[in-house]
């Protein structure tokens, strides 16, 4: 029997970024859940405070070189990868001169980028297309952060009958990362691929999407949830619950490996 396939789509990994509640367990789940028998894949962002030399990151030539169009302009993927050895775990990075190089992540001094809407279209894509390029296809996908919100879309809408995803499960895990700038009320429409309806969209349509909004989006086309931070907005709580969706509540750090291998399981089996 094949070993289950476990791709980890997350906004920050430590050590390429400094420790913080997702960062850690971006860096600690996959490796407990590769040692569990499974085989997995990690993707993050390049920001530019990730430091390339450092960590040795080199570009993927032969994944690199697609075209990712939002709002009608063309951005270049580049795709970058690192080893942690104590791991035996590479680490993928989603890269783009426009989007990835200024020296900080989601803000600088002066706030919340104001593109950083775009930013998580062009991940979330740069991400799904680079695994149809390495022929890899995930049974469990699970994202963690908000920049990686718009996967559970593209999987059941976009992608729904991709060969790579169409029996791909999403797990959405909610943390306290909350944004302040929400986004434009264009989104819906940006974020849009051939496969998604103006019916699909119409929760965060023609708004201000905040980042409550957006999280609920989230957990509305994902297959479970999983609740990451201890400290979660009691809204997206009651609208877990409310969705009947399978979902994990907030697991003890030192013992959720073994709690997510099995919803892992649990979810494959529904």
């Amino acid at each position: 029997m094949d070993s289950v396939k476990v791709l980890y789509i997350s906004q920050e990994i430590t050590p390429y970024l400094p420790e913080t509640e997702i960062s850690v367990i971006s860096r600690k789940l996959p490796q407990a859940i590769q040692e569990k028998g499974k085989e997995i894949r990690a993707f993050m962002p390049r920001f530019g405070n990730v430091n390339e030399r450092r960590n040795q990151l080199h570009e993927v030539i032969r994944l690199s070189g697609m075209n990712i169009i939002i709002d009608d302009t063309d951005h270049p993927l580049i795709i970058k990868v690192a080893s942690i050895q104590s791991a035996r775990m590479q680490v993928y990075f989603i890269d783009n001169d426009d989007f990835f190089q200024r020296k900080y992540t989601i803000a600088d001094e002066n706030g919340e980028f104001e593109d950083n809407e775009d930013r998580s279209i062009f991940f979330v894509r740069g991400v799904l297309e680079t695994v149809k390029k390495l022929r890899w296809t995930p049974d469990i996908i699970h994202c963690h952060g908000w920049m990686t919100a718009l996967t559970p879309i593209y999987i059941k809408k976009a992608f729904n009958t991709d060969p790579f995803f169409k029996n791909s499960k999403v797990v959405y895990s909610l943390y306290g990362d909350d944004f302040q700038r929400p986004f434009s009320d264009n989104f819906a429409q940006k974020l849009k691929l051939d496969g998604i309806s103006d019916e699909d969209v119409k929760s965060i349509a023609n708004k201000a999407v905040t980042y409550t909004d957006l999280s609920k989006f989230a957990v509305d086309y994902s297959d479970a949830a999983i609740v990451g931070s201890e400290s979660v907005n009691k809204e997206l709580l009651a609208h877990i619950e409310q969705s009947g969706k399978p979902y994990l509540p907030f697991q003890n750090p030192d013992t959720y490996v073994d709690a997510y291998n099995e919803f892992y399981d649990k979810i494959l089996a529904k």
